[in-house]
C-alpha cells in the first residue's frame, strides 16, 4: 500500500468524542495527518493532500466488525436461506459450512484463494468497517495477504480444532474425527511469525479455538496460554447451537460457558461468538468474567432463531455487533439487532442508536484493548467511515444516529478511510478493479458449488 497522506474530510455531522463521550458536531472538518487524526476543526485545513468535502455526510469514527466469515459466507451465499441444507433442521455448521470450507481448500489453487479473499475484503471495505476479525480455517493465509494489499485493518483468526471434521449425518447427529490440535496451534503459530505487526501493526492475529464442542480442553488450554503470552485476543463460538449445549453437557457435564470458566478462558480478553443458547445463569457468569458476546443477529434470524443484543446487554455484558457469515452489511446488521431486541423485550427503549452505533466503535475497541480505535479525537487512529445522508431514504433528516440505525445500510457508504489512507471514494473501492475482483472471486466459488458434495450438502 501507498504510504498515508494528508486528508481533511468534512462532515455536516461529526460524532468525535467529547468531554463526556460521543457528541455529533455540525459542520466540522477531520484533518488526519499520516496515520493519526491531526484535527477537529469548523474551519477547511489548509494544505491537505486529499480533500472530501461533499455536503451532507455523517463522519464517524471506523466501524468495527469483530465476528466475520468471509470464506464461509460466500460458500453458503443463495443456497442456505429458506431452510436449504438444514437437514433434519440442524444448524448449517456442521450440514454445509464445516464440510465443504475443508473440502474447498484441497481444490483451489493459491490465486484461486487469493481472488476469494479479495472478494470478502471488498465486501467488508464496502459496507463500511475498517477493522474486521476475521476467524477462517487454516488453509486459506491468503487472507492476510489481500488484508495488507487492500489496506483493510485485520485480526486474522485462524481456526485451531481438536476436532476439524465435523459433519452431520442424514438424521442431524453430529460426528467428530480427527485430531488436529497440535498442528493447527503449529500453523498459527508460523502465521503469527510471519503477519504479526505488519505495516505499522495494521495486520494482527487473535487466537481462534473454533467453539467448545471441537476444541478439547488440552487445547483450549494451550490456546489461551499462547495468546497471553502474545498479548492478542482470544475469539471463539459459544453456545451457538441446542446440539453444541447438549454435545458438551454429555461430555463434561457442564454448559458451553461453564466449559470455558472451568478451563480459564472466561475472562475479559474473550470475545465469544453467539451464545444464543446460553441461560440466564450462564449469562451472569459470563458478565461476572467480563467477557464479551459477540451479536450476529441476521444469520439466526434467516433461520427462524433468536440472537438478541438486548438481552445480553441486560445483562451487563458487553455486546458488540458482526456480520458472521450472512451479507457482511455492518449497518443492516445494526438495524436487525434495534429490531429484534425491541420485539422481544416488548419495548422501544431498549438497543438505542447510540448505544448499537458504540457497538462498533468504542466498545468494540475497548474489547481488545485499543483505545486509539473506534474514536474520532486528536490524536487517535485516523479510520473513518463516511454515511452519504443526502439519499431519498434519509432525507428529512433529524437525529443522523438514528438515520444511520434505522434507515441507512452499505449502499450509503461513502467513504472508507484506514491509518490515513483512502481506501473507498464515492462509494467504490478506489485501488483496483472491483469488477475484476467480484468476478474472479465468483469463479472460484464456483468451483465449490460445482462438488457432488456441495450439491448433496445444499438439499434442504
Amino acid at each position: 500500500m501507498f504510504a498515508p497522506t494528508t486528508t481533511a474530510v468534512f462532515g455536516s455531522y461529526v460524532l468525535a468524542q467529547g468531554t463526556d463521550g460521543p457528541e455529533v458536531l455540525r459542520d466540522h472538518w477531520v484533518l488526519t495527518e499520516g496515520r493519526r487524526i491531526a484535527a477537529i476543526t469548523p474551519t477547511r485545513p489548509e494544505g491537505a493532500d486529499v480533500v472530501l468535502d461533499a455536503p451532507g455526510r455523517f463522519v464517524l469514527p471506523g466501524l468495527m466488525n469483530l465476528h466475520n466469515h468471509c470464506f464461509s459466507e460466500m460458500v453458503a451465499r443463495t443456497h442456505t436461506e429458506d431452510g436449504a441444507g438444514r437437514k433434519n433442521n440442524q444448524s448449517v455448521v456442521y450440514t454445509v459450512l464445516l464440510p465443504l470450507t475443508r473440502t474447498g481448500l484441497d481444490i483451489l489453487s493459491p490465486d484461486e484463494r487469493m481472488a476469494i479473499a479479495r472478494l470478502g475484503i471488498l465486501q467488508i471495505l464496502k459496507g463500511g468497517a475498517t477493522t474486521v476479525m476475521e476467524p477462517f480455517r487454516n488453509g486459506l493465509p491468503e487472507m492476510f495477504e489481500a488484508a495488507e494489499e487492500m489496506g483493510l485493518r485485520f485480526y486474522g483468526a485462524p481456526y485451531l480444532f481438536s476436532t476439524a471434521d465435523a459433519r452431520a449425518d442424514a438424521d442431524g447427529t453430529v460426528r467428530y474425527k480427527g485430531s488436529d490440535g497440535e498442528a493447527d496451534l503449529a500453523a498459527w503459530n508460523a502465521l503469527y511469525q510471519r503477519w504479526e505487526g505488519a505495516d505499522e501493526g495494521r495486520i494482527r492475529l487473535a487466537m481462534s479455538p473454533h467453539a467448545t464442542d471441537t476444541c478439547d480442553p488440552d487445547l483450549l488450554r494451550a490456546a489461551a496460554a499462547r495468546a497471553r503470552e502474545l498479548n492478542v485476543p482470544i475469539t471463539t463460538h459459544l453456545a451457538q447451537s441446542e446440539r453444541e449445549v447438549a454435545t458438551m453437557r454429555e461430555r463434561h457435564g457442564r454448559s458451553p460457558a461453564e466449559y470455558l470458566d472451568w478451563l480459564g478462558l472466561l475472562a475479559p480478553d474473550l470475545l465469544a461468538a453467539h451464545c444464543i443458547a446460553s441461560t440466564d445463569d450462564d449469562l451472569r457468569l459470563m458478565a461476572a468474567r467480563g467477557m464479551t458476546v459477540l451479536n450476529c443477529p441476521r444469520v439466526f434470524a434467516r433461520a427462524g432463531m433468536v440472537a438478541n443484543f438486548g438481552r445480553f446487554r441486560s445483562f451487563g455484558i458487553r455486546t458488540l455487533v458482526g456480520t458472521d457469515g450472512y451479507n457482511l452489511d455492518l449497518l443492516g446488521e445494526l438495524n436487525a439487532a434495534a429490531l429484534i431486541s425491541k420485539t422481544q423485550a416488548g419495548s422501544a427503549t431498549i438497543a438505542s442508536a447510540p448505544e448499537l452505533i458504540a457497538a462498533v466503535t468504542s466498545e468494540a475497541a475497548a474489547a481488545i484493548f485499543r483505545p486509539d480505535l473506534g474514536v474520532i479525537r486528536p490524536g487517535a487512529t485516523a479510520d473513518l467511515t463516511v454515511i452519504d445522508l443526502t439519499h431519498p431514504h434519509l432525507q428529512p433528516l433529524f437525529d443522523p444516529r438514528r438515520a444511520l440505525v434505522w434507515l441507512a445500510n452499505r449502499a450509503n457508504v461513502d467513504a472508507v478511510i484506514v491509518d490515513g489512507r483512502v481506501l473507498v471514494s464515492s462509494g467504490r473501492y478506489v485501488h483496483a478493479d472491483e469488477a475484476a475482483i467480484v468476478a474472479a472471486g465468483t469463479a472460484a466459488i464456483q468451483r465449490i458449488w460445482d462438488l457432488p458434495e456441495a450439491r448433496a450438502a445444499f438439499e434442504s
